[in-house]
C-alpha cells in the first residue's frame, strides 16, 4: 500500500480522478477542530482512500503529563475518522505550557523509558488503539543515554505493545549525523512490530566544524541513499505500507504521486525478489 501526505491544495485533484492512491495520511493537529472545510474534505477523501492519522503534538517524550485537552480531542478525531492507522512522534514538543515547532530529541535512559512506557500506555488505554511511535530525526546526543535509540524502541514495544513507524528518512539523517550505519539500526528493530514506513527528502547543511549535517526538512525528494535504504528495509521487514511525506516547498499533485509510484515499483519488485 502506497501514499502520500495530504494537501488541501491536493484534495480536488485526488477527487477529480481515478484513485491511483491506497492510503492518505493527515496530522491530527490539522483537524483536531469541531468543523469547517478541512473535515469536510477529509470525510470525501476518505470515500475513496484509507486513512493514515499522525500526530505531532501530543509530545510523548515531554517530562510532564500528556495534555488532556489535547488527547481528549484526538481521541474524537479517531473515533469519528476511524484511521487505519495512528502514529506519534518519539519526542517531546512542549514544556510548561508552551508548544514548540521542533520535535526536540529524549534521553535514551532508564527513566525516559518508564515516562514514555507511562505516556504510551495510556495514550493506548484512552484512544483504543495501538498506536505506532515513529523514530525522529536527531541532530545531537546525551550524555544520559544508557542505551542505543534502537534499544530504547524495543523496550517500548516489549513493555506496551505498541507499534513502530520506521521513518527511513530519519533512519539515515540521523545515522549519518552520528556517524553510525542507518542499515544496522534497522536491523536491531523488531521487523514484526513495524506497521508503516515514511519517505522523505532531506536538506544539507555544514555545521560549525565544516562537517556534514541532514536536516529533516521534507521540503525535496526522497534521495537516492534514502530510497536504497528503503530497499534495504522492505528485505529485512518486509512489504509495509509506504508513505510520502512532503510538507515544504510542497509541489504539484502529479509530482508527488510520480514519488509514489516509485515507492510502489520498490515495494512490489523487493516484496517479490524476497518470496522468490
Amino acid at each position: 500500500m502506497i501514499g502520500i501526505g495530504l494537501k488541501t491544495q491536493h484534495v480536488g485533484g485526488l477527487l477529480a480522478q481515478p484513485r491511483v492512491l491506497d492510503f492518505v495520511e493527515v496530522h491530527a493537529e490539522n483537524y483536531m477542530v469541531r468543523g469547517g472545510p478541512f473535515l469536510a474534505h477529509l470525510e470525501r477523501v476518505r470515500e475513496q482512500h484509507a486513512l493514515s492519522v499522525h500526530g505531532v503534538g501530543l509530545s510523548i517524550g515531554g517530562p510532564g503529563p500528556l495534555d488532556d485537552d489535547h488527547l481528549e480531542r484526538l481521541a474524537a478525531l479517531l473515533s469519528r475518522f476511524e484511521p487505519r492507522w495512528f502514529s506519534e512522534h518519539l519526542a517531546w514538543s512542549s514544556h510548561g505550557g508552551v508548544c514548540f515547532d521542533d520535535l526536540l530529541p529524549v534521553p535514551y535512559d532508564d527513566a525516559t523509558l518508564a515516562r514514555v512506557c507511562d505516556h504510551v500506555d495510556r495514550l493506548q488505554e484512552r484512544v483504543g488503539r495501538r498506536v505506532l511511535l515513529e523514530n525522529p530525526s536527531t541532530y545531537l546526543e546525551f550524555d544520559a543515554s544508557t542505551m542505543s535509540e534502537a534499544q530504547f524502541l524495543c523496550e517500548v514495544v516489549r513493555r506496551t505493545g505498541c507499534g513502530l513507524l520506521l521513518d527511513v528518512n530519519n533512519a539515515y539523517v540521523s545515522a549519518a549525523n552520528h556517524g553510525r550505519d542507518a542499515a544496522a539500526f534497522v536491523d536491531a528493530l523488531p521487523a514484526q512490530a513495524v506497521g508503516e514506513i515514511h519517505l522523505a527528502g532531506f536538506a544539507e547543511d555544514p555545521d560549525t566544524a565544516n562537517g556534514r549535517l541532514l536536516i529533516d526538512a521534507h521540503g525535496s525528494p526522497v534521495d537516492d541513499d534514502v530510497w536504497r535504504l528503503y530497499r534495504y528495509a522492505l528485505a529485512r521487514i518486509g512489504g509495509r505500507p509506504t508513505l510520502i511525506e512532503r510538507d515544504n516547498n510542497v509541489p504539484a499533485l502529479h509530482t508527488l504521486l510520480a514519488e509514489a509510484c516509485r515507492a510502489r515499483e520498490i515495494l512490489r519488485s523487493t516484496t517479490t525478489e524476497t518470496a522468490a
